[in-house]
This record gives C-alpha cells, structure tokens and sequence, in this order.
C-alpha cells in the first residue's frame, strides 16, 4: 500500500478522499490554487502546495505542477477525483511516465471511452446494446445535421470528448439544428478542449440509470448494483439513489452484466460507471450511453448500501491488491438518496451564484452523511464547478430516506451564498417524486411549481427587525437609556406608528415594508410573527434562511437607485445576470440590433449565459470585452431604443 497520495482536485471531492486516505493511514498531499490557499481540503490535508493563480488552466489543469507537487512531497500515486483531468489520459500516462501510480484505469481505457464515439462501437463489439445515432468521428456540421435528419427529430447532441452534460444539446426542430450545433461545439471546446460531436436519437420519458463497477488487476470485475439518476436539469443530476424503483432482480442482473462486459471490452481496472439510458415504460431496452472512467459524484448512494468503501478499493486495486469479494458477495441493503448542494440561485433561473459563506450549517444524524468542501469563510467564486457539497442519506426503505434527506435540507444552511437546498427539499416532495414516476424531464416540466415567485412577507418582516434591533441605543453606564433615541415608533396623542423600511432582494423589485413589531433578534437568528404564526430564521448581516432557502435582504434608496438608473440608461441598461467572465462580445458600438438578438456572452462555472438586446436600438455603450470579469448586476452594454435615435 501507499504512504503517500496525491490528491489532483479541490473541494468536496478532495475532502472526501483525504477522509479515506486517513483512515488508511496514508498521507495525503492537497493542491490548491491562490482562490484555494484557505479550502478545506488545504486545511485536512497532512500537506499543500500551491499549484498557481485562480484560474484552472494556470492551476488545477497543469500536469506538469501536479507532477512538480508529487515529486516535492514524495507522494507515490495521484488520485485525480473527479473532474478536471480525471479522465484526461495524457494525464494518467504522464503520471506513469514519471513513476507515479495513477489511481483510476490505465490512460488507453481513458482515452477509449472517453471517446464516445470509438466507446459505442467497443462496447457494441462486446454484445451491449447502445442508442441508435451517428457513426464516424470528426463529422463536419453538415455531416452531423444529415445524420440527425436521417435519425429523426428531435435528436441530442452531444461532445465525443466530455461528460456531466456539459455542451449537449436537446434539439427538436431542424430549423434550429445549426444553431444547436455551432453552440454544442462552443461549449465542448471550452469544456474539454475538443469541439467533436456525435448525434444520437433522443429517447422520450427516459430514466437515466447507472451500473457501478470495480475491476482489478487480476481479471476480476463485479458490479455493486445501479443509481437511478434520472432528476435532471440542463442534462445535470441533482438527485441521485441507490437502488432504483424501476428495476426488478432480473433487469438489473442483466443491466450489471452489461456494464461487467463494457468494463471487460476496454481492460478497465478501478472503479468506474457504466451509463444507460433506459426507456421509462420499458426498462429492458436498456442502451448503453457512456462510461465515466473515474469516480462518479454520487458514489456514495452505493457506498451506503453496500458497505463498500469506493475510495479504499480503488487504492488498494491501484496498489495491486485483487478484489475481495466476488459478485455473489455483494448485497444491497435499503434505500440511499443523494442530493447536490450548489452555488445556484433557483429564484433567479438557477444562474450560478457566488459569495462568501457567512453562516454554515450542514445536516449529520442517524443515517444522513454529509461529504463537503465548505467552512465558514470560503469564498465561492465564479471559476470553479458550482457544486459545494452533497447530502446523503440512509434508510431501511424508500419512504425513510426521502422523509431523512427533505429533513436534512431543510437543515443546511449556507448563508452568504444563494444555493438550491430549498429547491431540492421541494422536489423530494413531489408526487412523482414520492412515487418513483421519474423521467430525465421531470424537473424541466415542473420548475415552475418548485420555485416560490416573490418572497414571503415574513421575510421582510425579518429583516426589517434586525434593521431596527441595529439601531437600538445601548444602555449607557448607568444602565439608562434615552426613550427619544428608541425606534419605536412613538408619537404623541396617538398609537405607535409602523416603522417603514425599504427593503430589496436581488431579482425582485425593491418594497417599502412596515413593520409588525413582534420580533426577537439575536446574534444569529430572528425570530417574528406575522399573522399569528411564528417565523425562526437563520441570520448573518443582511442573509436570512429558513429550510434551505436564502434572502440576501439588501437596504434600498428609492432616489440613489433611480439616480443610477438615469446614468446607466435605465431599462435600456444590459446588466450581467451572474458574477463571471465575459467570453464573446458579438456587436461593437453603433451597431444596429435587434429584440433577443444576442450581444455578449457570460461564462460562470462552466456555463455559459447569452445576453440579448431587450428591443431593437443601437448600441451606444459596450463596457466589456472577451475576458472581462464581472460583477452581478454590472452595466455590461447600452442599447438606445430604435424610436429615441
């Protein structure tokens, strides 16, 4: 075994693998970048080294740092996590090269199936059944619009070269086919570097299931049962669990058996995933889609039903150890349920968010697991993956669990930084949810009775409370307080009138707010009731939350905000919707536009958000260019409307 790894990734997932490492005894080695010098998994880690400035490509994506960082610590193998260059095999070949033992499968099952195209037709080979699409790599725009006209609308794009759902594209008109297209391979190309594409046939009411995988180096390769990932939003999961409801004993021998033959057809050794996508009313036409060569995010639903410690077994299958089980071993006991905390603002159409976390709560007890990469004063930031942590919960059923996770939710508290806790705590309690109905496309149509529009009165009533409790006089050392200098709302002849404060959450219009007056403030919570019910809430500044939800509740001056409006051209200003980094400008000043014509493009944790013009005009101010970072709610472009010029 090992004396010393280390670990080529941040946040949770680094977390969560020093955790494993410690337990084995084995020192662990952090990397991190100038944004990271204060992370977590900096602090867990037995060591550090700085690997470069905030950027991934100048940090966490150079080999030759990460190689650097090994030797320097003396570390003996490298566990890559999951994302960045987990499934990069120039990566796990140059680990090899400099005598490091890379801790994952060998960089040719890599680069086999991290090529989807050569991965369908490996796997076919082997008698696993894949989803009708294209054939052929390197397919030029036409190539790939014939092929999807031919396969039939609508159709998915998807990167040969990516995974996580990054750069696919849903397409159901031909018309928009190009579009879809150029915009797929944009996204692929910033994503993984490669803008190759394939076109597959897109299955309605799908259900996206997973067959885990371990295989070893002496010929060994057993499953350990599925997830059902089919929660979804923009091709994401969000709600993963362990095993799915749509399976009997039969299907998922036979799904397993697939997923043991694709691991066999690419010499695979360590863990890894086998992905199908499985037609709702039909789950043995099961197809296979992908196979993530790593760790996936929602390991440890399995873990939690197996017993089987995912980390610890791809150490010991790297340092040469044979499984030490077989297939007949593996049981699975319960229900686990798995959900992604992530830097998100679901009010604000799930645009990435930011920030420093102010107040951090995160849900532990009987069943419930809670693997993170936060602590009180990390700076969330637009460079990086959004997702923050994971809850995970155990129970003897199905019912328990879910009971367990919406309870654990909606005791996570992350103030400081908009996360989508409460949206999740609210799809666990869907129906369909409840009922195990799941299709890939259940979220996307019903997103709008998820996410509460406007906010609650007694959010304002809170913080107008903590405005108040702030400008309460202190004693003085008599232990007198002058009455006149208590906002109470005193006048004479007359009952006490109702403070007024003006009060704005981003992405609402600012209120005018009188107070109630039955409130109780302390440092950390406030406590008011409005209409005979009573309201706990947490706090920090001017953060509220309350069963995973969140309200920045920011002071508003009606003059002030109009002022600025006047300045920046008011509704005619464009302002960036997220904090991120500008990476196309499409018009410069003087151009002509038209309404929803697209003007700058923003990037923020690997998403990308197009800026439109709101009607036709004229650009008449452009304050970016491609690489500018922004702000939320910075003034990005002017365009003066057609009728003023």
């Amino acid at each position: 075994m090992f004396t010393t790894v280390l670990v080529a990734n941040r946040g949770e997932i680094a977390v969560r693998v020093i955790r494993t490492l410690r337990a084995l005894g084995i020192r662990s080695v952090a990397v991190f970048s100038d944004a990271d010098a204060d992370a977590r998994h900096v602090r867990e880690a037995d060591t550090a080294v700085r690997i470069g400035p905030p950027a991934a490509t100048e940090s966490y994506l150079r080999v030759d740092r990460l190689l650097e960082a090994a030797e320097r610590t003396g570390a003996e193998a490298v566990h890559p996590g999951y994302g960045f260059l987990a499934e990069n095999a120039a990566f796990a070949q140059a680990c090899e090269d400099a005598g490091l033992v890379f801790i994952g499968p060998p960089a040719s099952a890599i680069a086999l199936m991290g090529d989807k195209i050569r991965a369908k037709e490996t796997v076919k080979a082997a008698g696993v059944p894949v989803v009708p699409g294209s054939s052929g790599s390197g397919l030029t725009d036409d190539e790939l619009a014939a092929a999807a006209r031919e396969i039939g609308m609508p159709v998915l794009l998807k990167p040969s070269a990516g995974g996580g759902g990054k750069g696919m594209r849903l397409t159901r008109a031909e018309s928009a086919l190009m579009e879809e297209i150029a915009a797929a391979r944009r996204e692929a190309r910033a994503s993984f570097g490669d803008d190759t594409l394939l076109v597959e046939r897109w299955i309605d009411r799908p259900r996206h299931i997973e067959i885990q995988v371990l295989a070893d180096g002496h010929g060994n390769v057993v499953h350990l049962g599925e997830r059902e990932c089919s929660l979804q939003r923009r091709h994401q999961k969000i709600i993963e669990e362990a095993p799915s409801v749509l399976l009997d004993d039969r299907t998922r021998a036979a799904m397993g058996e697939a997923a043991v033959q694709a691991a066999r057809s690419c010499g695979y050794r360590g863990a890894g995933t086998v992905e199908f996508i499985v037609p709702g009313g039909d789950p043995s036409a099961h197809y296979f889609m992908e196979m993530n060569t790593r760790l996936q995010v929602e390991h440890p639903v399995t873990e939690l039903i197996t017993g089987v410690d995912l980390v610890e077994w791809q150490l010991r299958v790297a340092a040469g150890e044979p499984l030490g089980f077989t297939q007949d071993d593996i049981t699975l006991t319960g229900h686990s349920i798995e959900a992604r905390l992530c830097a998100e603002d679901p009010s604000r159409g799930f645009l990435p968010s930011g920030g420093t976390v102010l107040a951090l709560a995160e849900p532990s007890g009987v069943g419930v697991r809670t693997d993170s990469g936060l602590s009180e004063g990390t700076e969330v930031s637009s460079l990086y993956d959004p997702m923050l942590a994971k809850v995970v919960v155990h129970g003897p059923d199905r019912p328990t669990a879910l009971r367990r996770l919406r309870a654990a939710l909606a005791g996570t508290v992350t103030l400081g930084v908009p996360t989508n806790a409460g949206f999740l705590r609210r799809l666990l309690a869907h129906p369909d949810v409840v009922s195990g109905d799941l299709d890939t496309g259940l979220v996307e149509r019903d997103v709008d009775g998820l996410v509460p529009r406007g906010v609650p009165e007694e959010v304002y009533e809170a913080a107008a409370a903590v405005r108040e409790h702030g400008l309460r006089p202190r004693p003085d050392a008599g232990g007198w307080t002058d009455p006149f200098s208590v906002p109470s709302g005193w006048r004479l002849g007359g009952e006490p009138a109702p403070l007024t404060h003006w009060l704005r959450v981003p992405g609402q219009e600012p209120v005018a707010h009188r107070t109630r007056g039955h409130a109780r403030v302390t440092d950390d919570r406030v406590t008011v009731t409005v209409d005979g019910v009573t309201h706990t809430f947490h706090r920090a500044g001017t953060w509220l939350g309350r069963d995973g939800d969140s309200w920045n509740v920011l002071d508003h001056d009606p003059v002030e905000a109009s002022l600025g409006r006047a300045a920046h051209g008011g509704a005619d200003s464009l302002t960036a919707p997220m904090p991120g980094t500008v990476t196309v400008v499409k018009v410069a000043v003087g151009d002509e536009v038209t309404a929803g014509q697209g003007l700058v493009v923003v990037e923020a944790m690997k998403m990308e958000h197009v800026i439109s013009a709101p009607h036709d005009g004229t650009v008449t101010e452009l304050d970016v260019t491609p690489g500018t970072t922004v702000a939320m709610d910075q003034v990005l472009a002017v365009v003066a409307p057609k009728e003023e010029r």
